[in-house]
């Protein structure tokens, strides 16, 4: 069966004249019923005028006045004094719906709520639903599915508690479907004409319609002007959406409604329910299968940082329960050891000479993050991830396979031009395939406007970068400042915090909330400059305007959260030089030396900067997004307990679900996700923060969803888009990413190699470690510039026995003939560090490449079962064409007509009988 492709002035044309002519054959294969006929006839089986009165009364219905019809869409408007061309518009664009085929009933602004809005309820007829059932290849059940849902799961009583009932998950039977086809209606299973097409599907077909319809006079040459998006942008209309079936804290009280709704508020939304499953075949029946795929992908993801979670918190229980067999943190905190060590100044000027032992609570924080299970995590990590994105394929199989999205292809709605394109783009040129001409933008426009919207962006990253580098200088100047405070025992002022706290510790915490700050500030600004130079492209489809949007926006938060993670990491302790010879931010006279790290690395700052940054956006995004709205839910909820409150009312004063909406969602958990992968080797419980934030993400979604938002229009979508092209290049960075923790952040590799090489001693033991990775500098060598002043130089420093000091490096002594150039061990590491890179690296890939192998991206028996329903489908066709044919011949052979003929519903049974 091949779809039909019909686009622009000679599709609705051909559109209109196929519903047209198709209204007598319908009536004919319907036993010669006309809609008319229909609906008085369902209305004499409704309980009569004293339920239609009783809905008259009620507004809270999703039915017309005469409580038959059903509403499929709503517009509203406000009738301006000066709006005579906004009225005319509103005529044409009406008056053309009628001649499409759609009812339309209007309410008065005096019924409204606040007396100045009308609403114009439009319903899509049999007639109407049928064509474009057929235009837009809508699939339909045919024959019940006869393939069972899977085998019997041992121990299925364990999950119990976490199952929600058949009802729910199930809201309909399986059936084998197959593409509408208005000329062969007595293959469906067309029970009743009214539900047939679920109200997803209905206002699909209501907003295709309504997205395509002109609203200019037939003699006008202005072709262009047509579609609700254009009318909703000049004002004629302020508001088009679907109605919500009912009240989401209550049933419908008419038993034609489905209540869909409070089924998914009692089931999903509700906080107390974050243990169950979620009801996707519900959520995608009531919302569509776009945002069905989200939720779907959402709940996987939740699901797998379970697995993640386990195993960080186990690697996390391993460096606490190794706590006291910390040999390297003992030495540091040792009096004997320690307190003997001497070190260099960290700062020019304000900072002294301190003792080693004054990190000693540092290096134990150190060792929780930094220690054996680190490595393992870090690799288990990368092998994580590509279970995650391999298993979501077959995942996204199975769905694609239950939700008839296999032979899916991008819909026309979602192809189409954008209403902007059209005004914008002055310039015309035929369309090859449709033959027509239509708007397109010049190339020397197109690179104009490109470049301009490149250097913007390109600006922007610059400017993210000169903040991080004014945080930079706040930590160097800062340092200073707390070194200075905290240069002898904590002082009355401090007393409090002063014994936890080291000057590196504070200076990184409040560098990290100052940094916080100015990624919301950045992040607030650019997704409004973000959607400006967007639409300064002018992108011709809506498709290609999400997709531009999604890079822009990624590739700016990628540079806005993650950069001054890759600072600490990569960056800080790396280009320090020794005493006598600093390396400088800005050079020698700035006097901003460059940061060194804590004797026990820069781990414990890069999980200090991700646990603030990953924290401080999951609360502030919950807060956004849940506590701000329980006002305003709280007003409507007041408000809609009136009697007199429409339904349509209702929906009109919620948000509107904008159609970037999942977009900023999508954004929110991939930008989590790249937190939880890129430096998870620095702090293990970050998959667990991610658990906890998305099992209240998903009820706050749903809560949105389900309370918040207007209806939104119901859309396909067989995968999540773009975004899985990103989530395959961020695991393929986290890879890296780790490796380079491990090596360079994380002082494991240095211990590893003094343990197995340089170890002096009949038993490998890390004792006389931190010895060994201090270098020693002649303290009369150190230059003026860099000395303490007589202010700083604690009490305890005798200058005339202390004339060393010590230092993070490998280096070799004063005195040696290679004094201060780096010794063999320095190599030794370096080599090491790069080999651990390569090795890991490899190691992960090819565990990736393996496990994406052997899982298949489509389950086998997903596989089979499109086989038997593409073989089923054939076959009945060819029964119900050939049974047909039969039919046929046998009636042209009747040379005397008989009294009473074969009606539809006879031929209808003699066919399902034959099939």
């Amino acid at each position: 069966m091949e779809m039909r492709r019909i686009t622009g002035k000679a599709r609705d044309e051909t559109l209109i004249e196929m519903k047209s002519a198709m209204d007598s054959q319908i009536g004919e294969e319907c036993n010669g019923h006309s809609l008319n006929n229909s609906i008085e006839d369902r209305g004499t089986q409704l309980p009569g005028h004293t339920e239609t009165d009783r809905l008259q009364q009620n507004k809270d219905t999703v039915f017309f006045r005469d409580g038959v019809r059903r509403i499929d869409f709503i517009l509203s408007y406000l009738d301006d004094k000066d709006g005579e061309k906004k009225q005319e518009r509103r005529r044409e664009f009406e008056a053309n719906l009628k001649k499409a085929g759609l009812e339309l009933e209007t309410e008065d602004k005096s019924d409204s709520d606040d007396l100045k809005t009308y609403f114009l309820k439009i319903h899509a007829p049999w007639e109407v639903l049928a064509t474009y059932a057929d235009v837009l290849k809508i699939k339909v059940p045919f024959k019940e599915s006869d393939i069972p849902h899977g085998q019997d799961v041992p121990l299925e009583w364990l999950s119990r508690p976490f199952r929600l009932p058949e009802k729910v998950m199930r809201p309909q039977p399986d059936y084998f479907t197959s593409p509408f086809d208005k000329d062969k209606i007595d293959f469906f299973l067309i029970k009743n004409r009214d539900t047939f097409f679920p109200p997803s599907t209905r206002n699909r077909i209501v907003y295709y319609i309504l997205s395509r319809c002109p609203y200019y006079k037939e003699d006008c040459k202005e072709t262009d002007k047509k579609g609700i998006k254009r009318l909703l942008n000049n004002g004629t209309y302020t508001s088009a959406f679907p109605l919500h079936d009912c009240r989401y804290w209550e049933r419908n009280t008419n038993e034609q409604c489905e209540s869909e709704r409070y089924h998914l508020y009692k089931n999903w939304a509700r906080f107390l329910c974050f243990y169950k499953e979620q009801p996707l075949n519900l959520i995608r029946k009531y919302y569509g299968e776009k945002i069905g795929i989200y939720f779907a992908w959402l709940g996987f993801y939740t699901e797998m940082l379970f697995f993640a979670a386990v195993m960080g918190v186990i690697c996390f229980t391993y460096g606490v329960l190794s706590y006291d067999d910390n040999l390297t943190s003992k030495e540091i905190c040792d009096p004997s050891i320690g307190g003997s060590i001497v070190m260099c100044p960290l700062c020019d000027k304000k900072c002294s000479y301190w003792k080693l032992n004054s990190t000693c609570l540092s290096s134990w924080q150190s060792h929780l993050f930094d220690n054996e299970g680190t490595v393992f995590f870090a690799m288990f990590m990368g092998i994580w991830v590509t279970l995650f994105l391999e298993f979501w394929k077959r995942r996204q199989a199975q769905l694609e396979y239950e939700w008839d999205l296999v032979d899916f292809e991008e819909e026309q709605q979602q192809l189409q031009i954008r209403p902007e394109f059209e005004t914008r783009c002055t310039d015309q040129r035929l369309n090859q395939i449709t033959q027509e001409m239509e708007p397109y933008l010049p190339l020397p426009k197109k690179c104009g406007r490109f470049c301009l919207s490149s250097v913007t962006v390109l600006f922007w990253m610059l400017l993210i970068v000169a903040c991080i580098t004014g945080v930079i200088v706040y930590r160097l100047a800062v340092y200073a400042a707390f070194a200075s405070i905290m240069k002898d025992s904590p002082t009355k002022k401090i007393h409090l915090v002063g014994s936890l706290i080291t000057p590196q510790l504070a200076t990184s915490v409040t560098a990290s909330f100052i940094n916080f700050v100015i990624i919301m500030i950045l992040n607030f600004f650019y997704e409004r400059v973000a959607i400006w130079i967007t639409d300064m492209e002018i992108p011709k489809t809506h498709l290609e305007y999400e997709n531009k949007l999604t890079m822009k926006m990624f590739l700016f938060q990628f540079v806005n959260y993650y950069s001054s993670c890759f600072y600490v990491a990569f960056f800080k302790g790396k280009f320090v030089g020794y005493p006598g010879n600093y390396t400088y931010m800005f050079g020698k006279y700035s006097r901003l030396r460059n940061e060194e790290c804590d004797p026990g690395g820069c781990l414990i700052e890069l999980t200090t900067q991700l646990v603030i940054v990953m924290t401080g956006k999951q609360v502030c995004g919950n807060i956004q997004e849940a506590l701000l709205p329980l006002l305003r839910n709280w007003w409507c909820s007041r408000k809609a307990r009136k009697d007199q409150y429409s339904r349509w009312e209702q929906d009109h004063d919620l948000q509107n679900f904008s159609q970037l909406g999942l977009f900023y969602e999508y954004l929110e958990m991939v930008i989590q996700f790249g937190f939880i992968t890129l430096f998870v080797a620095s702090f293990p419980l970050a998959p667990l923060l991610a658990l906890c934030n998305n099992i209240l993400e998903v009820r706050v979604d749903a809560w949105k969803f389900t309370t918040q938002f207007r209806r939104p229009v119901a859309a396909k979508a067989h995968n999540i888009g773009a975004w899985q092209e990103i989530l395959n290049v961020v695991a393929i960075l986290s890879v890296v990413t780790n490796a380079f923790i491990v090596s360079f952040t994380s002082d494991m590799i240095p211990r590893l190699v003094y343990l197995y090489a340089y170890h002096h001693g009949s038993e490998a033991t890390m004792s006389g470690y931190i010895n060994n990775s201090l270098s020693v500098y002649d303290i009369s060598q150190i230059p003026l510039l860099s000395t303490p002043e007589e202010g700083a130089i604690p009490a305890w420093f005798n200058s005339s026995f202390i004339t060393t000091c010590r230092y993070r490096d490998y280096r070799y002594p004063p005195g040696h003939q290679r004094q201060y150039s780096h010794t063999m061990q320095f190599w030794h590491i370096l080599a090491a560090k790069l080999a651990f890179i390569i090795i890991m690296e490899h190691v992960v890939f090819v565990v990736k490449f393996f496990v994406a192998w052997l899982i298949p991206d489509v389950p086998s028996e997903v596989k089979a079962r499109i086989k038997r329903e593409r073989y089923l489908i054939q076959e009945y066709l060819h029964n119900y064409e050939v049974e047909k044919l039969k039919i046929q011949l046998s009636q042209s052979f009747i040379i005397e007509p008989k009294p009473e003929v074969c009606t539809a519903t006879d031929k209808h049974g003699v066919l399902s009988e034959c099939l």
